[in-house]
């Protein structure tokens, strides 16, 4: 897949394409439900797939205090849509100057004429350009002077609403990773390197990995049972994870985001891993003793595994 930073003064833009528009910040099962279409679209034709991205994103430069927080990083970004089968992406310069462009003129000058694009696929309520004049109505205007055609890719729901990336935020903020994990098609993860901690769970009798995150986002203090991707081995491994400060132990102490490794002894300080958020356990909670807070996870690791077994039995059964 190929990334074209500062589209618009490229010289070597794919054309006769078959494209889409937006930041698909999270690649949830509505935007994939786009992206797969343009994607099979792109086979049936012969043609090239591409999505039309902004970056950075609009609302970072017009109200920067208003920005979203990004669900995945660029790195995750775009191993997602190379899965997809997507062939380019192509991303946009936004600035303040380039959002005063009208979004029929953006559409004419680039979509048109630089990427001649066959057909365009959006979500039915997605809107863009200058004040949100650009919509699915304004699309199938044009192609119908210009000669593309646009088509409106109907909303995926969850639990009666549309699948968006700002109920995938609300979500997570609240601890409730499983319904992230529905939205998103798969569960949420993060990304980041193995760091020495201060070895606590060590003397607790429960060794842990000290993840420092390169995602913006985290889901609300806790414990979860999580899965730990390491590339290395290469394998995926159980484990229960702890999100917050460690009240039991220390009084106003960092943030801190540490796993215990299911059945694993390792030493695998200093790599790279994602953690996949499965299900949330339990709070954060200040105990009597450390004593009791590792009779604690002594609990959350048998609860893991017996959620992780269920699970495989589950898909065993399918």
């Amino acid at each position: 897949m190929d990334i074209v930073h500062d589209a618009a003064r490229a010289s070597d833009l794919p054309t006769g394409t078959i494209a889409t528009i937006g930041n698909y910040d999270g690649i949830h099962r509505g935007q994939a439900a786009i992206l797969d279409k343009v994607v099979s679209r792109a086979r049936s034709e012969g043609l090239s797939a591409v999505l039309v991205t902004f970056e950075p994103h609009p609302v970072s430069v017009l109200r920067p205090d208003a920005a979203p927080v990004q669900l995945v990083t660029s790195e995750q970004k775009t191993k997602l849509l190379e899965k997809i089968g997507l062939d380019a992406v192509l991303q946009v310069s936004f600035n303040e100057a380039f959002a005063r462009t009208p979004a029929e003129d953006f559409v004419r000058s680039f979509l048109h004429a630089r990427l001649q694009a066959r057909e365009i696929y959006v979500g039915t309520s997605f809107v863009f350009g200058h004040q949100r004049e650009g919509d699915l109505a304004l699309l199938k205007r044009v192609g119908a002077q210009e000669g593309f055609e646009a088509h409106g890719v109907e909303e995926v729901l969850y639990q009666g609403e549309a699948i968006s990336s700002t109920r995938i935020r609300r979500s997570l903020a609240a601890g409730e990773v499983e319904a992230a994990c529905e939205m998103l098609g798969r569960c949420y993860s993060v990304e980041g390197t193995i760091a020495r901690g201060d070895r606590m769970g060590q003397r607790l009798g429960w060794p842990t990995i000290n993840l420092e995150v390169d995602n913006e986002l985290l889901p609300m203090d806790g414990v979860y049972a999580t899965r730990v991707e390491l590339p290395s081995f290469p394998a995926t491994f159980d484990s229960v994870t702890n999100i917050g400060t460690r009240p039991t132990v220390y009084e106003n102490y960092r943030q801190v985001v540490e796993s215990h490794i299911l059945d694993f002894q390792a030493d695998v300080y200093g790599q790279r891993v994602e953690l996949a958020f499965n299900k949330r356990l339990r709070e954060e909670r200040i105990f009597p003793s450390v004593m009791d807070l590792s009779a604690q996870i002594r609990r959350d690791v048998e609860a893991t595994r017996e959620y992780f077994s269920a699970r495989r039995r589950l898909m065993d059964g399918a």
